[in-house]
């Protein structure tokens, strides 16, 4: 089978796919032929080393985090699932292993696919899915006619972040760039600024939570923007950000609170309850397993809409 590894810390260009055995069962996992895996920025900031303190220093190193796919094979222990399934999923965000044509799993890693989207469409779910929800309903604890703020509204977060947040009652305020205006108006957003237009530290209003998800607003810039008591939720996990979030927020009312995506069956099964529901989930671009490089060098120059996905073939 192919599989995506890379051997030292680097740009797109350490990427590599070599050829491996097809990895072999224990009897409480899963073999999963995969479909589809979607591409994520913790993916660059872990094999360009950003992220070394929790993804070691071992090598050789897998990428790609969330996947859908096929249930391939079943270990006896196994009872959820049977050969055949159609599955969403997702591997340790500091590990990943994803790219690759078959991957080994536990139950807990995935979820049945919504039966009413594409494999490609099911990839893009479980992380920035998962992360829009840990936003919403745990960091910032979005309620019923609060005013939220998300800054970069359109990306692979965003989109399920100002969607949720709808549906939690909240009043959204989405930033975005000029091509972008329109879809977050479709995704529900009371309010869109087009930041090539705005600045928005100048707007004259206060919120009760503004979510950076463009990593280009600090804490310290988004105070004048939050109420005394708000929340300001960033997606940038260093460790010295997470040492000052813990400090602020023993003796600020203005809290700091940073996103670690924690995945959950319960928060896959949401997920896929969303998805069937009718939540929307858009791609940008698709590529395929043979233009990995180009994918991730593409994605990581960001202005997107949503996700990109890795198809394989």
């Amino acid at each position: 089978m192919r599989k995506v590894i890379y051997r030292q810390f680097g740009d797109e260009s350490v990427l590599e796919v070599t050829e491996q055995a097809v990895p072999g069962i224990e009897k409480d996992q899963l073999l999963i032929r995969v479909k589809a895996v979607s591409i994520n920025p913790l993916d660059w900031k872990v094999y360009g080393g950003e992220m070394k303190l929790m993804s070691g220093s071992t090598f050789p190193k897998s990428v790609g985090i969330d996947f859908s796919g096929i249930v391939e094979q079943t270990g006896s222990a196994v009872t959820r699932f049977t050969a055949g399934d159609a599955v969403i999923g997702v591997l340790d965000v500091f590990k990943g292993g994803a790219l690759a044509d078959f991957l080994v799993v536990k139950e807990s890693d995935i979820a049945p696919k919504p039966a009413n989207i594409s494999f490609e469409k099911a990839a893009a779910l479980p992380v920035t899915g998962l992360s829009a929800i840990q936003i919403i309903d745990q960091l910032a604890a979005v309620s019923a006619n609060q005013e939220v703020l998300i800054n970069g509204a359109t990306g692979g977060i965003g989109v399920f972040a100002v969607q949720i947040a709808k549906k939690r009652g909240a009043r959204v305020t989405a930033v975005v760039s000029t091509k972008g205006v329109a879809e977050a108006a479709k995704w529900g957003a009371d309010t869109v600024i087009d930041y090539t237009k705005q600045d928005i530290k100048l707007l004259n209003r206060r919120f009760d939570a503004v979510i950076d998800l463009s990593t280009t607003l600090s804490f310290n810039q988004a105070k004048i923007l939050m109420k005394p008591k708000a929340v300001f939720v960033t997606t940038l996990p260093s460790p010295l950000t997470l040492i000052y979030s813990f400090v602020n927020n023993l003796i600020s009312g203005q809290k700091l609170k940073v996103l670690i995506v924690k995945p959950t069956i319960e928060g896959l099964n949401t997920l896929t309850n969303l998805a069937e529901a009718g939540l929307q989930i858009v791609l940008d671009k698709t590529y395929s397993f043979t233009n990995v490089r180009d994918a991730y060098r593409e994605a990581r120059r960001g202005k997107l809409i949503g996700k990109s996905v890795i198809v394989l073939d």
